[in-house]
């Protein structure tokens, strides 16, 4: 028997002393093969005086759930608890282990192998069926480490971030991150200016102080959000919206004035389907390999296409070469130049002529961004790293949830030991 309950101890990787193993057999549950070890949980001392002086009263039985490397085998402990009452203090006490918690079924190795799984991008029911529980425990063991990521209103970085992405019900929640490591700052569940102005003013003032830049897109509000509660911060425009605008006031031109030409002419066919390469640098495109194309029935290389489509239109040109100079200025970060692209009074399209108009309400953070190094460009890849985690579980309905799932997905959690954030399920 002594053989047998080490063996049985080192093959499930138990090393509580006061469990001994008893014997082993096989059982279809619910159609499904399982293993059964019997196992006793025996008080060796009284809980409350420390007494050896024992009266046994019978045993609870408890059928814990544990772990295995064949999913296909669950394992079952049929665990026998013994009950004892202290004939020194008269207390009533119960055998208990570390290998489960009180009142609990499901062995706190096989929480911890569940947390695990959920800090890799995997929906709930496959991890659930890995580990033979219900996906109500996944999400219990989920629900468990929420409270770990609770706010500290001590410090803030010297280089945030801000943005929104689409959450529970499809609204936008916002989301900062640390400029430098990359960390999540704070996510809440929306993104009005009040919320905003509400969660930064809990900061002390230090905390508030210390933030030196803020890099956002073209949304008004949250410059007020920075100027109200950052007092040293700057303001700076991400370069990737810049151009984005620009682009899409150029496509807007582009169609507004390929509509003008009739639909078989050369001119229509040149503005139409080789529209991506409007939208390339014009040092990337290529000069010297010539091309034929059926569309307008003749070999041109991408820069003679370029070329020829822009010169239909006077506008259409203007406004070509100023986002190509745009690009180059901001890549260089020659703010003076920059500057008077925006100050430009060539003949350009209307949507072209507001976007630089925007850019000169908000002129200093422009400049700000094409000076500085910060960008949201970490932002838009971990809001990518959400909407994948919100695919593979076909959408969230409950904010808690989706906000932990991120926090445990998270590097910086990927990298610590799952049994740091094993808490009581």
């Amino acid at each position: 028997m002594s053989s047998l309950n080490h063996c049985i101890k080192f093959e499930l990787d138990i090393k509580d002393e006061n469990i001994v193993f008893k014997d082993y057999f096989y059982k279809s549950i619910k159609l499904q093969k399982h293993k059964i070890y019997e196992a006793e949980l025996i008080q060796p001392a009284c809980p409350y005086c420390g007494s050896l002086d024992l009266l046994h009263n019978g045993h609870l039985i408890a059928n814990i759930r544990y772990p295995t490397a064949n999913a296909s085998l669950p394992v079952i402990i049929r665990l026998a608890k013994q009950r004892v009452k202290c004939r020194d203090c008269d207390h009533w006490s119960m055998a208990q282990s570390e290998l489960v918690n009180k009142y609990c079924s499901i062995s706190n190795a096989s929480k911890l192998k569940v947390l695990s799984a959920l800090t890799e991008d995997r929906s709930m029911t496959s991890i659930a069926r890995e580990n033979n529980v219900s996906v109500n425990t996944v999400q219990r063991v989920l629900g468990s480490c929420s409270h770990r990521f609770l706010d500290s209103y001590e410090y803030l970085p010297a280089h945030l971030a801000f943005d929104e992405f689409k959450g529970v019900d499809r609204q936008l929640h916002f989301i900062c991150l640390d400029g430098d490591n990359h960390q999540v700052v704070q996510i809440l569940r929306t993104r009005y200016k009040k919320t905003l102005l509400k969660y930064f003013g809990r900061f002390s003032p230090q905390a508030r102080a210390n933030v030196k830049t803020v890099t956002m897109d073209l949304n008004f509000y949250y410059q007020d959000v920075v100027r109200a509660c950052f007092p040293n911060a700057q303001i700076v425009i991400d370069r990737f919206h810049m151009i984005q605008m620009l682009t899409r006031s150029f496509n807007s031109l582009r169609v507004k004035v390929m509509k003008t030409f009739d639909k078989r002419s050369r001119q229509y066919q040149l503005l139409k389907y080789p529209w991506k390469l409007y939208l390339k640098k014009f040092d990337e495109l290529e000069k010297v390999h010539s091309r034929y194309n059926w569309h307008y029935k003749d070999c041109l290389t991408q820069a003679q296409v370029a070329t020829e489509g822009i010169n239909t239109s006077t506008a259409l040109e203007n406004s070509y070469n100023l986002m190509q100079s745009f690009i180059q200025v901001v890549e260089t970060g020659n703010t003076h130049e920059l500057k008077s692209l925006i100050n430009c009074q060539d003949q350009i399209g209307t949507l072209m002529h507001k976007t630089l108009l925007t850019f000169k309400h908000n002129l200093t953070a422009v400049l700000n961004g094409a000076a500085l190094p910060y960008s949201n460009g970490c932002l838009e890849g971990f809001n990518r790293k959400i909407k994948q985690i919100e695919r593979t579980a076909f959408g969230y309905s409950n904010f808690t949830n989706l906000l932990t799932r991120i926090r445990l997905e998270e590097d910086l959690y990927k990298e610590k030991e799952p049994s740091s954030l094993l808490m009581t399920a």
